[in-house]
């Protein structure tokens, strides 16, 4: 893998991570595309997503900050703002479930699930789960209040991304949604529940990686990070100022008209 093939992965990650439209299902399509072959390709995936974990954790420090102080005051036995304490426990709580997905699914996510036809019907059934939160959406008043609950659902939500093709924050967006939060509430729920898991797997696989046996091509991934981080700073911004005043219908109709178009060249093919 060369610098520049680096560098389109590293794109590819930054722009679709924080986008709802599959990042893992984008890595598998970019490299099918340019004939890139790695070893562990869930492992170079994780390094590049602990970039743009770094980006999502800069982009949404003042935040992280609140969280934790609220953390320490709690455990100072301090006063504390309920509904940032909420916040916080909802967090903790949400982060559970893809924890414990993750460590039972991994080994069958990294072969089962690496195909472009199968990334490809999941980006479609993914979508649907995007129009449904859309059409809830529309018919409800959202009340934009968050519960330990409801976090805990929308980790549900987030354990869909372990299927490349379903979309991390599409899956947790739509989930907050369907639970009567605004896009604009359930995004940043999604970016500020994404990092523990995001910041965990990725440091799992880089510690993997550098103790491997297997010969690592560290500039390149390096190089892919640099850019996967730049990129998903930008992605942050675009989507929080998107959804805003827009819905997730063009997301919708890219997967829909990206999937087919695999699934019509793998057909030809």
């Amino acid at each position: 893998m060369d610098f520049t093939q680096a560098i389109i992965l590293g794109m590819v990650q930054g722009i679709t991570e924080f986008l709802p439209i599959s990042s893992s299902g984008h890595l598998i399509f970019a490299r099918d595309i340019l004939g890139i072959e790695i070893t562990g390709a869930l492992a170079f995936d994780a390094v590049l997503q602990l970039a743009t974990t770094v980006a999502v954790i800069l982009y949404f420090w003042k935040d992280l900050n609140l969280v934790m102080q609220t953390a320490l005051r709690k455990l100072g036995h301090l006063p504390v703002n309920q509904k940032d304490l909420i916040l916080l426990y909802a967090l903790m709580i949400g982060t559970v479930p893809a924890v414990i997905a993750g460590l039972f699914l991994e080994s069958l996510m990294d072969t089962l699930f690496r195909s472009s036809l199968l990334v490809a019907g999941v980006m479609i059934l993914g979508s649907g789960l995007f129009i449904y939160a859309e059409w809830v959406y529309y018919n409800t008043v959202p009340k934009n209040i968050m519960t330990v609950k409801k976090g805990f659902q929308i980790g549900l939500f987030q354990t869909l991304a372990l299927i490349p093709g379903m979309s991390r924050s599409g899956s947790s967006i739509a989930g907050g949604m369907l639970l009567g939060l605004s896009r604009i509430e359930a995004a940043r729920f999604s970016f500020l529940l994404a990092i523990p898991i995001m910041f965990g797997a990725g440091s799992k696989k880089l510690l993997e990686l550098i103790q491997s046996d297997v010969e690592v091509q560290w500039i390149a991934v390096i190089v892919g990070s640099a850019t996967a981080f730049i990129t998903g700073i930008i992605a942050i911004h675009f989507l929080l100022t998107f959804i805003r005043h827009h819905t997730l219908w063009p997301f919708i109709w890219y997967r829909l008209v990206l999937a087919l178009l695999v699934i019509y060249i793998i057909w030809l093919s």
